[in-house]
C-alpha cells in the first residue's frame, strides 16, 4: 500500500538538460597540436586569447607543437641536483668557510674547549 507523500513520475536529476537561455557562451576557438609521435591534440580554448606555442600530450607527455611537420623535440630535463649543490650556488666557499668556523666555535664553546 502506497503512503500518500510519494511524489509519482519524478524524482532528482530526471529531468532532460536544457541549455541555460540566460546568456550565451563565450566564443571559443579550436586549437590543434602535434607531438613528435604522430598524437593529435585537440584543445578549444578562448577566442580572445593567443593559444600557447606548446602544450603537453596527453597520451606521451612530450611537448606538442602547432605544426603537424615539426613537432617540437623533447625538453632537455634538469638533472638532480643535492641540497649541497643549491648551497653551492648561494654561498661562496669563503662565505662557507666562515660559517663552518663560526658553527665549530660554536660547538666548542658549549662543549668547553
Amino acid at each position: 500500500m502506497p503512503s500518500g507523500n510519494v511524489i509519482r513520475g519524478a524524482r532528482v536529476g530526471s529531468a532532460p538538460m536544457r541549455p541555460d537561455e540566460r546568456h550565451q557562451p563565450a566564443p571559443r576557438q579550436d586549437v590543434t597540436y602535434w607531438c613528435r609521435n604522430d598524437h593529435r591534440v585537440d584543445i578549444r580554448i578562448s577566442a580572445d586569447v593567443e593559444p600557447p606555442s606548446l602544450w603537453d600530450c596527453p597520451r606521451c607527455g612530450l611537448p606538442a607543437g602547432r605544426d603537424a611537420q615539426n613537432p617540437p623535440g623533447r625538453v632537455r630535463a634538469e638533472p638532480y641536483k643535492s641540497h649541497l649543490a643549491y648551497v653551492k650556488e648561494r654561498r661562496t666557499a669563503e662565505e662557507g668557510e666562515a660559517l663552518l668556523n663560526e658553527a665549530l666555535a660554536a660547538l666548542r664553546r658549549r662543549r668547553g674547549e
